[in-house]
Formats: structure tokens, sequence, C-alpha cells
């Protein structure tokens, strides 16, 4: 086996064999020559060519998305690793285990005028879990390091002892990185400097880099239970946010409990990967019916919580976020063992602890308190629900008819990704059936990755993957599509309204060139070309006869990837949406 002679870079290989990394991105490079000799050649790593940085960063996230688990991104100096910072904000707000290897110039070299050379230190500094600088091997290139930084030698130290020193300080530093990657499911950037010559090996490895244990911090202290549960069952309207959750991490046991309360309100999201018969999944269509009565202020106080506890990531619903910054509750816990936002300006208290643990503390500390909260909202929710029946039956294709006839699709146990803007938020008002595991980088709510997260988390997924997708995040993230990774059970489908659909529904719509050039930007580009390029199947849909016909063979076993146009009309998307909120009211 073949390793580079460079000891940073035989280093870091080391500590991502003796941490179970296995899983490694990299974009092509020269400076980067070590660190792919270094992995490309040994069996243990699984490496993956992503030519575009910033699609080799958001395939790399959706990976360690999927797997819960630390993947590498690893490029050349430069301009390219720039191109990672979409996918590092990603994975800082969404608690990702991302980590960007960058290899650089010597520091005598930035700065003086030399080729593909920024300032790569700490890059990434306010979005980053630990920013690892190591520094500059003196056993490699020895002389030239002499003749451009002899300050980087002393009088009072052997080159072996110096060598010995940089070699404790790099292990100390690989250490602290992968603590914040694999504890804190931190993104994390190691930044290596390597001078020529780069593509030097050796046929044995000698170097026995130093890799600390990982102790799992107690989380559990400080929770007094019993004042907690005073809270709790001195109120009787208590509700319940679930925000983004990785499938199958909440317990549906402590929610059966929770969810058969008659003050609780359990409101959960499409991306929260949690389901219960009394639980209200779609948000907004219980708050919009009550922002167009005549009665508002008396139906939000109705609502209005005394308790609030959140879990997960980021919400969606821009409506409950209005409602409650508006409506505060008395109390709001988040319980997350690691942060917590304050979204509603309301927060009294951070339970840092797992989410299961607590509630396993917890049950057996409270009682149920006699109240109409929940059957009062089930009300509405059962109303809504058969409104919403009644108004599909009469509405023409467009993204709201196209969506709902989509999510009762999809087969059992897919994996599903689903792109920002308004694919999320049209998913947030339909059911989606239990065994779907639900992706979406809400972290930053960005559209600039969704194509390249669902690919690079296909790659370990047991079932097939499905990307929904609007045409411009499809259109934007189109170089997740150049590799040779994808699947033939990669499934994609489009809703093509020809522009940003969304811009039609936010204040400030006006119909006019300028808002459809700036603000919309409508599109005619030909997607089936593109699935040429790409050797994806194509197939097309514009009603709900051929929809439905697409359907019915878009998901069987294909010798391709497949992808599904649905072409919906531009200028009535936004009525027939807006129009839904006034029918339900």
């Amino acid at each position: 086996m073949k390793y580079s002679s460079i000891p940073s870079a035989q280093s870091l290989v080391f500590h991502c064999k003796s941490r179970g990394i296995k899983n490694v991105v990299i974009s092509p490079g020269s400076r980067n020559a070590p660190l792919i000799i270094g992995f490309t050649n040994d069996p243990y790593f699984s490496c993956y060519s992503i030519v575009d940085e910033r699609s080799a960063a958001f395939f790399a996230l959706g990976m360690a998305q999927h797997l819960q688990m630390p993947v590498l991104a690893v490029c050349t100096s430069g301009s390219a690793l720039l191109n990672y910072y979409p996918a590092v904000a990603e994975a800082f707000y969404s608690d990702i285990p991302l980590v960007i290897v960058s290899a650089d110039r010597p520091g005598y070299k930035v700065d003086i005028g030399d080729g593909q050379t920024i300032r790569q230190e700490s890059l990434f500094e306010k979005h980053i879990g630990y920013s690892a600088n190591l520094k500059q091997d003196l056993s490699h290139a020895t002389r030239t390091i002499e003749k451009y930084d002899p300050s980087s030698f002393s009088n009072d130290y052997s080159l072996e002892q110096l060598q010995a020193q940089i070699q404790n300080f790099n292990d100390v530093e690989l250490n602290s990185a992968f603590k914040a990657a694999i504890l804190q499911k931190s993104p994390v950037q190691i930044n290596i400097p390597f001078e020529e010559p780069l593509y030097d090996v050796l046929e044995k490895q000698e170097l026995k880099p130093f890799c600390s244990p990982l102790n799992l911090e107690n989380s559990h202290k400080d929770i007094n239970f019993e004042e907690l549960a005073q809270i709790w069952n001195s109120c009787e309207k208590k509700m319940i946010i679930i925000g983004v959750n990785n499938p199958g991490s909440i317990n549906a046991g402590y929610l059966n409990t929770i969810a058969n309360d008659d003050s609780v309100l359990i409101f959960t999201e499409v991306t929260s990967n949690v389901h219960h018969k009394n639980s209200f999944p779609s948000i907004d269509s219980i708050i919009a019916p009550i922002e167009k009565s005549k009665e508002k202020e008396l139906l939000f106080k109705e609502l209005q919580p005394e308790l609030l506890i959140t879990m997960g990531g980021l919400i969606v619903s821009k409506k409950i976020k209005a409602f409650l910054r508006q409506y505060r509750p008395r109390h709001h816990w988040h319980i997350n063992n690691k942060k917590a936002y304050d979204t509603f300006f309301s927060l009294t208290r951070h339970i840092k602890t797992d989410e299961n643990w607590f509630f396993e503390q917890f049950l057996e500390n409270i009682s149920e308190v006699p109240s109409n909260y929940f059957s009062k909202w089930n009300d509405v929710k059962q109303e809504y629900l058969g409104k919403r029946k009644t108004y599909l039956s009469q509405i023409p294709f467009t993204d709201f008819l196209a969506f709902q006839i989509i999510c009762a699709s999809i087969p059992k146990n897919y994996q599903l990704h689903l792109a920002n803007s308004s694919t999320v938020r049209y998913a947030q008002l339909f059911d989606l059936d239990p065994s779907l595991k639900v992706y979406c980088n809400r972290g930053t709510s960005g559209i600039d990755g969704s194509t390249s997260t669902a690919v690079g988390s296909s790659i370990h997924s047991v079932n097939p993957t499905l990307l929904i997708t609007g045409d411009l995040s499809f259109f934007y993230d189109s170089n997740g599509l150049w590799n040779t990774y994808k699947r033939n059970d990669f499934r994609i489908i489009v809703i093509n309204n020809g522009g940003g659909g969304i811009f039609r529904i936010l204040p400030g719509k006006e119909n006019s060139q300028n808002f459809e050039t700036f603000f919309e930007t409508v599109q005619d580009l030909d997607l089936q070309k593109l699935c040429s390029f790409h050797d994806i199947d194509h197939l097309v849909a514009e009603d709900k006869n051929t929809l439905n016909s697409a359907l019915s063979t878009f998901y069987r076993p294909s010798d391709l990837p497949m992808l599904l146009e649905v072409k919906t009309p531009r200028l009535l998307n936004d009525k027939i949406l807006l129009t839904y909120f006034d029918f339900i009211s």
C-alpha cells in the first residue's frame, strides 16, 4: 500500500481510520495530492470524485446527514475552498458532522502573489464547530523551508525535536476537530499546508499519531424534574412544536402518552419525521383561518399556550413564528443537548439533554390536567381536512393539486428529500406516509444544494430516494448530477412553473416586467436536454391525467435514474394556494 511521504497527510488518514470515518469526497487538484494519495490507496476508505466543490460539499453533507457520522470533503488550495461555504453554513445550523479538509500553500507563500493562494486558516470562523490549522512539517522539503522561512528553525532544537513538537501540535488539533465533529455533530475545518514535492510516496508507514479517546460529557445534570412537572401540571394549555428531526430519533412511545393528554397540542412539520393521529401536521391550515377571522384576537388568545415545548431543528412555518412572537407563552422550554434558539423571543429554559432521556424521566412526574384545549382545536383540524378535500375536488391543475397527487403516490419506506422555498411549504399542507424518511436543508433554507445533498444521501440508503424540487432549485444545482454515483432507483420530480413561483405568493408581488425578471426570474430551459446530457430518463406531465399516468410507471425499477417534469401554470398557482386559505376559513 502507498502512503504520502508527508507526515501531516499520514496523520489525517490515521486519525480518520482510528475514528471509523470511511467516506471521503474528493475534488481534483494538485495541492491536495498528498491527501488523495493517502485516502485512495487505502481500501478502508470509500472515495468519491466530485469536480464542483460546492456540489461536493453538499454531496458529503447529504451522506453525513444520512449516516449521522462525519464525512470528509477534501479540496485543493485557493478559491476551491470558498465554494464549500454554503454547505458549511448548512451543516453548522443543522448540526451535521461535515469535515472540511483544505490543502493549503505554506504560510510564507500567502499574500505574496502566489497562484491559488488565499487566507485559508479559520476561513469559516463564524460558521464552524472547530478550526484546526495544522503546522507545516519541517521534516518534508526541509531545504525549501530553510530557504524561504528560516525562522521556523531554532538553534536550541534539532530538526527531529522540532518535528516532534509539530507532530504533537497537529495531533492535538486533529483530536479537537474530530471531537467537535463526532460529539457535537458540528462541521469542522482541517487546514493543512503542504510544500512541494507533493507526490512522493512511501511503501510503509512508521508514523504513529496519537488519537485521544472521546469521552461523552454528561448532559443530564442540573435538571429539576419536580419543578418542571409543577409547571406542566399547572398549565391547561400546553403546545409542543417539533421541527427538523432525523427519522426515528424521537421515541414514539413517549409522544403517544403526551398526545393523548387533552391539555396538549402537538404541532409537527413534514421535516419532523413524527406522526400521530392526534398531532397537527399542517400548522398553517390552523393559523391561516384565524388570521382571516373577524374574531382573530379572541381565537389567537384561545390558541395561545401557557407552556410551549420545542424540539428539533428549525421551523418552516412563518405563521407559527408570527403567532407565537405576538402571543407569547408564559413558559418556553427547548429540549436539545446542544443548543436552543429563541425563535419566538420567549425562551425561559434550555433543557440541555437528549429528548428521549428527558421524557423517560419527565413522564413519571406529570399528571393530566382537565382541559378542552385539544378537543377544541381538533374540531378545527377535522373541519379543515374536510374542506381541503372539497377544495381539491374543484380546482384546476396547479402546484397545489400536483403536490396532493405526488404526496399520495410515494411508495412506502422511500427516502424523501425536499428542496426549499415553495416545495417544502407545499409538502407541509399534505399528509405523508409515516414510513417515509424526510430530509430538507433547513439550516439556512437555501436552494443551492438540494440535488447534491439528495444524491449524496442516497448512496448508503437501503431504500430508493426521491427528490422533489422546483425548477429554479433544480437548475441552480444541476451540477449535483455531474457524477457517476446516481443510483438507478434515484428519482426526481421537478415542479416546473417557469420561475420562482414562491415570489408570487409573498408580499410585494406585482405584475410587471421588472418583477418577472428580477424576482420571479422566469425561465424556459429544456429539462429533457439536461436529462439526456446526464443519462437520466425523462417523463413529463401537464395535467392531472398525465401526472397520474406518469406516476404509475415512475417508481418501477429502471436501468437509469428517472426525472418527472410536472409543468404547472405560472400565473395561476399563487391564486389557487391563497384561495385555499380563504376556502378553509
